[in-house]
């Protein structure tokens, strides 16, 4: 009986979402136009202003015990709870609240920190990444607390402000905060969803091995008329080494790589069967040219991008375009990195990768490496019954049955808090989509697709309290 009006409840708390959207809207709007950039020579106050924007959301919103965590050295974590259900399970309600750099802005269509709706979409830096996490929890919230009166769980929300850059401090948050947070279920709403109208839990992140790599062959430049021909290009030599590490069909010829790679789990599998990507869907979303080949075969696009490993270099550079001159520079430089998914150790990776860059370093030049960054794959185990709740919450929110995804980057929150919560159940459901284009220009979010999310989070309150309390 109580369970049937625990439905109710829920689905009064998603009416009343729904009723109250733009109010909401306005929420993201807020915390949207804060440029709360958390990388190194951005202004930190601009972070610190939003960390309080978002502590006064959650007030506004009727969380309680409402603060700010804080480091030394780390932008400010924001905490809330409500806790006023007992024997019922906590939950612990993440986002992030700090953003990446604008990038080009001459490239965004309206102003990055102006939150502009178009189209049915939001545009703006944040929109979806991640400040559409934190206003889709203070929402659902709000919507329980407005109709019921209580939320059939309790809730802890932690806004992280450092997320973008790694979470660097993590491992000290957790030394000091970890059993302020702890909980029962995580729900981390940094994800996406295969499109705007298919809810999706992200069962799989891709983890990283990651290093600069600088190439020299003497201790100044030289001109290339008076020098050139006997002198080792550092930028050839640098190219080479990068050519090796691929095959012709893009395939890693770094030996071992491959060696420990572990298949997706039963219900990703079936998901994979499930789920369509056409070619011409995945150039039109990427921007491919129609002249540039794929470097996976079609019918395993989404294997390729959520379960196997991939190499990329992502900076490189011998002078610059603005200095550019007839020399022979004296050294060369990129960072390049490898993806790594679950059963490949990232140290081991990297150990790899430098020896084999060394081993194809040509004509003597000098190879050191240097910023070196080792994250691990992280997968969970899907038949805990908190992600039954999360299925059956998320298909009377969208109407769609929710599917399992991979993905292809990195949270690095993920891993090291579940640990830390004794290896508590993590529910990856986010609100992006494919078009959301987070970390690049004119982000966006899908609103239908947040007013969805909204819903489901609401559904989700109820379903979770269903569960058993763990001991």
């Amino acid at each position: 009986m109580l369970a049937v009006e625990q439905g109710r409840d829920a689905a009064r708390a998603a009416a009343r979402a729904g009723d109250r959207f733009p109010e909401f809207l306005e929420d993201l709007k807020t915390l949207a136009r804060i440029p709360s950039v958390s990388f190194p020579g951005f202004d930190p106050s601009q972070v610190e202003r939003s960390a309080q924007a978002v502590a006064a959301l959650c007030r506004a919103r009727g969380l309680e015990h409402v603060e700010l965590l804080r480091l030394p050295g780390a932008h400010p974590y924001v905490y809330a709870d409500w806790l006023h259900a007992p024997g019922r399970p906590t939950l612990l309600l993440y986002a992030h609240h700090d953003v990446q750099p604008a990038g080009r802005e001459e490239l965004w269509k309206s102003p990055p920190f102006e939150p502009t709706e178009r189209g049915g979409r939001l545009y703006g830096r944040g929109c979806a990444d991640d400040k559409a996490g934190a206003v889709a929890h203070t929402s659902a919230i709000a919507a329980w607390l407005k109709t019921a009166g209580s939320l059939p769980v309790n809730v802890k929300l932690l806004i992280e402000g450092e997320e973008e850059t790694g979470s660097d401090h993590l491992e000290a948050f957790l030394s000091r905060y970890a059993s302020k947070v702890m909980a029962d279920v995580m729900v981390l709403t940094d994800t996406g969803n295969f499109d705007h109208e298919t809810p999706s839990i992200t069962v799989a992140l891709r983890g990283l091995a990651a290093l600069d790599v600088t190439v020299r062959s003497m201790d100044h430049p030289l001109h290339s008329g008076m020098w050139g021909g006997a002198i080792p290009d550092p930028a050839q030599a640098l190219a080479k080494m990068i050519a090796s590490c691929t095959d012709a069909k893009g395939r890693m010829t770094i030996p071992g790589v491959y060696k420990n790679i572990r298949k997706p789990a039963q219900d990703a599998e079936a998901s994979l069967k499930v789920l369509r990507y056409p070619e011409k869907l995945f150039r039109a979303q990427s921007g491919l040219f129609p002249s540039s080949r794929l470097m996976a075969p079609a019918k395993d696009l989404l294997r390729s991008n959520w379960y196997w490993p991939s190499f990329s270099v992502n900076a490189i550079q011998a002078s610059s375009k603005k200095d550019c001159a007839n020399i022979i520079n004296d050294s060369a430089w990129c960072h390049m990195g490898i993806r790594v998914v679950p059963g490949m150790d990232p140290q081991e990776t990297i150990s790899a990768l430098k020896k084999h860059l060394q081993k194809n370093a040509p004509w003597g030049v000098d190879v050191e490496f240097s910023n070196e960054t080792a994250s691990p794959a992280w997968t969970t185990d899907t038949g805990a019954p908190a992600f039954t709740a999360a299925r059956r919450a998320l298909e009377k929110g969208y109407g769609r049955r929710p599917v399992d995804l991979g993905c292809g980057g990195s949270i690095p929150f993920v891993g090291p808090f579940a640990k830390a919560l004794h290896g508590a159940p993590a529910l990856l459901i986010g609100v992006e989509d494919p078009l959301s284009n987070p970390h690049s220009e004119n982000e966006s979010l899908h609103l239908g697709m947040f007013r969805k999310a909204i819903a489901s989070a609401a559904y989700l309150y109820a379903e979770v309290a269903a569960l058993p309390k763990a001991k």
